[in-house]
C-alpha cells in the first residue's frame, strides 16, 4: 500500500518535474538554482511520504470505524433479540398473574358466598345491612339456649372505615360510652374494646393501646393480657405481647388489651383458670377465613333475658362461625353492641358503662 502511494504522489509530482527538466533543457540553471531545484525536489518527496502517512491513518481510521460499525449492529441485534425475549416473558408473566387474580377473586367471591350460607343456614337473614365506599356490614341476632347478642360481620374496602378511639381522645379520662364514641365519630357500628382500671380519679387503659399507629400505653405487667388489634391492611393481629420491638413487627394501626386469646389458626386457645366455665356478658371480636371481620356481644346477668356465655361456649360457636383467630375484649357491664344509630344489646347494669376505648366502623 505503501508503494501505490508514493506511485501517487510520484505522479502527482510528475508535471512539475517535466517542467523544471524541460526549462533545465532550454536555459540550464546555475548553481545556486539546481540546489534550489533540489531542495523542492526533497521538500515535495516529504510531502508526498506525509500524504502517504495521512492517508494509511485515514485507512486505519476507516477501518476502526468499520469494526465498530458492526459491532454495534450486532450488539443491537443483540438488545432486540433481549428485549424481544424480555417483552414475551413479561407478557406471559402479566397473563399468568392475571389469571391468577381472576382465580382469586373467584375464590374469595366463593368464599364470601359459602360464608353468607353458612351464616345464613345458623343465624337466619341479617336484621340490619350497611353498604359503603369504605365497608359492608351485615348485623344478626343471635338467639341460643340461655343467651341473646348481636353479632357483625364486617368487609372492609378501605382501612379507613376502622378505627379505635379513646374516651375524650385522652389517654386519662372520665370514660365515654360507645354510643357517644360511635356519634361523635359518625360511626355506623361500634362495640366496646380493651379494658381498663381506676387511677387517681380518673380510667387509664390496661396493658397495651395503640391509636393511629402511636403506641400510647405500653405495659406488660400482666402475663395473661392479649394484645388486640388492627394492621395497616385491615387485619385483625394480636397475641401475648412482650417487647415494643415485637409490637413494631405488626406494624399495628390501632389496638387495645384483654383477656384470653380464643382462637389461633382455627384452634382453641387454653382458658385461664379464674376465666373457665363461667358465664357472663361478652364482647368478642376476631376474623373467618376470608379475613371479613367479625364483632360480637353476648347480653349476660340478666334473669329471662340471658345468662351470659362461658368463653368454652364462645370458642365452639366460633369455630362453628368459620372463624379462624378470636379474642375476648371487655365484658361485663361494659359489653354495648351499637348499631344504626342506637345500643341494640340490653348491658348488664341497666345503662352503657363508660369505658376507655371503642371499636368504630365508618362506612
Amino acid at each position: 500500500m505503501r508503494y501505490k502511494l508514493q506511485i501517487l504522489a510520484v505522479l502527482v509530482l510528475a508535471p512539475f518535474l517535466g517542467l523544471g527538466i524541460a526549462y533545465a533543457q532550454m536555459k540550464p540553471f546555475s548553481l545556486p538554482e539546481a540546489r534550489a531545484l533540489a531542495l523542492r525536489g526533497e521538500l515535495f518527496q516529504q510531502e508526498a511520504d506525509q500524504l502517504s502517512g495521512q492517508m494509511l491513518a485515514l485507512q486505519d481510521s476507516i477501518r476502526e470505524v468499520r469494526v465498530t460499525a458492526e459491532t454495534a449492529s450486532r450488539l443491537v441485534s443483540y438488545i432486540r433479540k433481549d428485549a424481544y425475549a424480555e417483552l414475551r416473558a413479561y407478557e406471559e408473566q402479566y397473563a399468568y398473574l392475571q389469571g391468577l387474580l381472576a382465580a382469586s377473586v373467584e375464590q374469595r367471591k366463593a368464599s364470601i358466598d359459602m360464608l353468607d350460607s353458612v351464616l345464613a343456614n345458623l343465624l337466619g337473614d341479617p336484621i340490619g345491612q350497611t353498604f359503603g365506599k369504605n365497608a359492608t356490614i351485615k348485623v344478626y341476632s343471635l338467639e341460643e339456649a340461655g343467651y341473646r347478642g348481636y353479632m357483625a360481620k364486617v368487609r372492609l374496602h378501605n382501612i379507613d372505615a376502622l378505627k379505635m378511639v379513646l374516651a375524650g381522645d385522652q389517654v386519662k379520662s372520665q370514660g365515654e360510652t360507645t354510643s357517644a364514641a360511635a356519634e361523635r365519630t359518625g360511626a355506623v357500628l361500634a362495640v366496646n374494646a380493651g379494658g381498663f382500671f381506676a387511677h387517681e380519679g380518673g380510667l387509664l387503659p390496661l396493658g397495651i393501646t395503640v391509636i393511629d399507629g402511636e403506641v400510647l400505653t405500653f405495659s406488660t405487667y400482666d402475663s395473661d393480657l392479649s394484645f388486640v388489634g388492627f394492621n395497616r391492611s385491615g387485619q385483625l393481629v394480636g397475641g401475648r405481647i412482650e417487647t415494643k420491638e415485637q409490637l413494631l413487627a405488626l406494624d399495628v394501626l390501632h389496638g387495645a388489651s384483654f383477656l384470653p386469646t380464643l382462637l389461633k389458626d382455627g384452634k382453641k386457645q387454653p382458658i385461664p383458670a379464674a376465666w373457665a366455665n363461667t358465664r357472663h356478658p361478652r364482647t368478642l371480636i376476631g376474623h373467618f377465613e376470608n379475613d371479613d371481620l367479625l364483632f360480637i356481644v353476648i347480653d349476660g346477668r340478666r334473669q329471662g333475658w340471658s345468662t351470659g356465655v362461658t368463653l368454652e361456649e364462645a370458642q365452639e360457636k366460633l369455630l362453628e362461625f368459620k372463624v379462624r383467630d378470636a379474642y375476648n375484649l371487655d365484658g361485663g357491664g361494659s359489653s354495648t353492641f351499637y348499631y344504626n344509630g342506637k345500643v341494640l344489646n340490653r348491658p348488664s347494669d341497666g345503662t352503657e358503662r363508660r369505658v376507655t376505648t371503642s371499636i368504630v366502623i365508618i362506612p
